[in-house]
């Protein structure tokens, strides 16, 4: 079975040729080249490439650039913005793209939190006729705003980023990490709802191999079962908490997995959901 990092990013330094819009926290570039050593000096097989946001919001050139020159390693998700009259037809094109297989909606400030909001019911309508699964960024909405979504759309398959949980960037992490798990654990009864287990070393309070992840994981992996759940390390995003061989190697040496629940977690599950694994470009 593949080992499949669910969430990756890749951008260049800020030009005028791609300048960026804003700053990601984490090194001043992360090239796709980069991110091929990166997986290849811990065993990681491939990665779903997610645009980056931050910096290029919806010019997912990038990463296509970076798909191009490594079909075998990464498929693409695009990020797209609900409050565009036109997001139906982006979403249309962007089933054309070689490599795409899921756009994302960040739910951030600026994003309407009401569940009837026209333009993100139109983005997992339009999600659902294209089969893409839709990527929700959406910590503090999760039961005001994705369970309603969810049920109103049972034909879209929802992916909840990073736990649904708020990540820190820099270390500590937060006091009480965790305390939004009950709002995540009210997803499970929605079968077309999936959990990215992605940045989880990152709530961490302890050292490699972050043992206190365990049980709150524990609940989750219980409440929507391991095919619903796909690891990854949201690099870059982490830099300043841990590296990429921890990140990998936490799920490797515990003993809180069997062999082959740890094959679905760590790729298994993602080429279920998203149809892709690597070196079927």
């Amino acid at each position: 079975m593949p080992v499949i990092d669910a969430q990756v990013h890749v951008y260049e330094r800020n030009h005028p040729g791609r300048p960026w819009v804003d700053v990601l926290h984490g090194p001043p570039e992360v090239t796709d080249a980069d991110m091929i050593r990166a997986m290849d000096e811990v065993g990681v097989d491939g990665g779903l490439l997610v645009s980056v946001h931050t910096m290029y919001r919806y010019d997912a050139s990038y990463a296509i650039e970076a798909y191009n020159r490594h079909p075998d390693r990464f498929a693409l998700i695009k990020p797209v913005d609900p409050t565009d009259p036109g997001v139906a037809e982006t979403i249309a094109a962007w089933r054309g793209q070689e490599g795409a297989v899921a756009i994302r909606i960040m739910m951030r400030a600026g994003v309407s939190t009401d569940p009837a909001d026209p333009g993100i019911n139109a983005v997992l309508a339009a999600a659902g006729k294209h089969g893409f699964p839709v990527n929700l960024l959406a910590y503090g909405r999760l039961d005001t705003q994705v369970a309603p979504l969810a049920a109103r759309h049972p034909g879209t398959q929802l992916v909840i980023d990073h736990l649904g949980l708020q990540q820190p960037f820099e270390p500590p992490a937060p006091p009480e990490p965790w305390a939004d798990l009950p709002k995540l654990l009210g997803l499970a009864q929605y079968p077309n709802v999936a959990v990215k287990i992605t940045g989880a070393c990152t709530l961490s309070h302890e050292p490699f191999p972050y043992r206190d992840i365990w049980d709150p994981l524990a609940r989750i992996f219980d409440a929507f079962t391991l095919d619903r759940c796909m690891w990854g390390t949201d690099w870059t995003r982490a830099v300043g908490l841990l590296t990429y061989r921890q990140g990998v190697d936490a799920f490797r040496v515990t003993d809180r997995l069997s062999d082959g629940d740890r094959a679905r977690l760590m790729g298994g599950t993602i080429t279920k959901i998203y149809g892709w694994a690597p070196g079927t470009g």
